[in-house]
């Protein structure tokens, strides 16, 4: 494993959230600890898809799976990360509507 600081860790972040279902993994794993079933569940997503998502997730440093007897928990790597969370969904933001989409992919 590499350790990263500084604008590595803000480029695997904004890699992270880039996508609207990892975003919403952090979200709710901001909130508490969910099995992958779970997460997939109450996001809407397929098994498969919610696994790609948690691999990824991992690859960046962001979560870590926690071994629960036959299953397998995942939650946020360092507490620190449900923090710039919740103060990033609280910045309000002055966008030009012709630069980005409405969920902020660039036009």
């Amino acid at each position: 494993m590499q350790t990263l600081t500084q604008a590595p860790v803000l480029a695997r972040f904004g890699y992270a959230v880039s996508d609207p279902t990892r975003a919403r993994v952090l979200l709710a794993l901001s909130e508490a600890a969910s099995y992958p079933s779970d997460l997939a569940d109450s996001l809407g997503v397929s098994r498969q898809s919610m696994s790609n998502h948690l691999a990824c997730l991992r690859g960046c440093g962001l979560v870590v799976a926690v071994p629960d007897g036959r299953r397998t928990r995942y939650e946020l790597a360092d507490a620190r990360i449900g923090h710039a969370i919740t103060d990033l969904i609280n910045v309000v933001l002055a966008v030009d509507p012709a630069c980005c989409g409405p969920d902020g992919d660039v036009a």
